[in-house]
């Protein structure tokens, strides 16, 4: 089993519950300090990787399969909060956070479709700001297509016995939101747990559903979401 963005928060919980149950984990991160920490505690893998990089995918995925002889479920979970909005907008910041939280999932489903076996299973760590609008823009842009790209995804790799899936959490209590966590709390907000994120994935594996966005909310259990069933006649109507 491989985890992106495993040293810490979702991909940490996820690692030690997965642990917990017998699989063999990886752990890909670019924190090595942590990462190597998490894989030591729970007797897993650790690979420093990059994985907006196509490069680093491809080297933690040749690690699970030298490690443990193969690929069976994925979890790619690396991300960042937005790094730019309209008003302080940079190509830079823009390019940094489309290329972590989008383009690392996909060079992450490259890298495993031609070794995951079948009957595997591909999660992929989106977010509540995936399926509604946030006051972030280009987070909130990566996350939605994190979700069509799992739901358009599913079709095509239903032949192989592979299922596809996406997390979507609300806030959840992790360092990503640590610089924020004071404000959102004052406000009101309630933070469901990394241990929840993990409940879902357990879930989405017993399962076995796919092309599924799992939300992911304080004190409920996750349920998929519902998305409108629109037709396209031939006048496009």
């Amino acid at each position: 089993m491989l985890i992106t963005g495993g040293a810490s928060g979702i991909g940490a919980a996820v690692a030690r519950r997965m642990a917990s149950k017998g699989r063999k984990v990886v752990i890909a991160d670019k924190d090595r300090s942590r990462g190597e920490e998490v894989a030591a505690e729970i007797g897993a893998r650790f690979v420093p990787a990059d994985v907006s990089r196509p490069e680093d995918n491809e080297a933690a995925v040749a690690e699970a399969i030298s490690a443990y002889g193969g690929l069976d479920v994925a979890v790619l979970n690396a991300g960042i909060p937005g790094q730019c909005g309209w008003h302080n907008f940079t190509p830079v910041a823009y390019r940094t956070t489309i290329a972590t939280n989008l383009d690392s999932v996909v060079y992450g489903i490259h890298a495993c479709l031609p070794h995951l076996r079948r009957g595997g299973s591909i999660i992929v760590t989106s977010s509540l700001a995936g399926l509604k609008e946030a006051p972030d823009p280009f987070y909130t842009a990566s996350k939605h297509a994190l979700v069509g790209l799992i739901r358009s995804t599913a079709m095509h790799l239903a032949r192989d016995g592979v299922t596809v899936n996406a997390l979507c959490p609300g806030l959840v209590d992790t360092p990503l939101v640590a610089p924020f966590r004071e404000l959102l709390a004052e406000a009101g907000h309630v933070f469901a747990s990394p241990c929840e994120a993990a409940d879902a994935v357990e879930a989405i594996l017993a399962g076995g559903r796919s092309g599924q966005a799992w939300i992911v909310l304080n004190g409920r259990p996750p349920y998929p979401a519902r998305f409108p069933d629109v037709t396209v006649n031939a006048e496009g109507g």
